[in-house]
């Protein structure tokens, strides 16, 4: 069962993840996030650590070459798209790096899985299946499409009987009281979990002992 820790905004952290021999880490380069990792982690700070912990950059609607900018300057391995970028963008990027296009489920978004999936099926590597979710914003009431650590589910029967035919992660609101609900998940696809949220004491910062946790009682 492979385990990506998304939303690290620590080098320390990443660190200690490599050190526990976690499988990837996921650093978020969209500015609009809490747990934006520009900020807090260098280019230069994570290009010259020696970890064999897979770093993927979190993008979300940025173009291909901003992508290719923060490939190069943090020597990425894997990018992970979130928002709406097109199967032609996820191509040629999948010249460079491997890539998980994110497809939300759910909440107001009409699409079933395979009309989802049938566009990206031969220019990524893997999906990540998260939870659709429309939010309101502070200043108005206008609806804005938020883009992944709500801690919030969709329905995993959804998947469970779908044909897929690429590895996926499961995401959305994934938490320590999971860990039965995920061994009961079959899927010839199945690849891992994505966590995130619940498992923070704050945006960006997490309780590694709950996370390690989780690992182990996922074993």
């Amino acid at each position: 069962m492979n385990i990506k820790v998304c939303g690290i905004t620590q080098m320390k952290q990443l660190q200690q993840l490599d050190k526990l021999n976690f499988d990837f880490a996921g650093l978020n380069f969209y500015k609009n996030s809490p747990r934006f990792v520009g900020r807090n982690i260098s280019g230069y700070e994570l290009s010259s650590a020696d970890l064999d912990i897979k770093i993927a950059g979190v993008f979300v609607n940025h173009s291909y070459e901003e992508i290719m900018k923060i490939i190069d300057e943090y020597r990425l391995e894997v990018v992970q798209l979130h928002g709406d970028e097109t199967p032609e963008i996820c191509e040629r990027l999948s010249n460079d790096v491997e890539v998980i296009k994110v497809l939300r489920i759910g909440g107001d978004n009409p699409q079933t899985l395979k009309e989802l999936i049938e566009d990206y099926d031969e220019v990524c590597d893997y999906y990540l299946f998260d939870t659709a979710v429309s939010a309101l914003t502070n200043g108005d009431k206008n609806l804005v499409e938020t883009y992944g650590g709500t801690g919030m589910k969709f329905d995993w029967e959804i998947l469970r009987n779908s044909k897929i035919e690429k590895p996926f992660f499961l995401s959305g609101g994934i938490s320590e009281a999971d860990v039965e609900q995920i061994k009961a998940f079959k899927h010839p696809d199945f690849y891992g979990v994505d966590i995130n949220s619940r498992f923070e004491t704050e945006p960006g910062v997490k309780d590694l002992a709950k996370v390690l946790k989780f690992k182990m009682e996922l074993k």
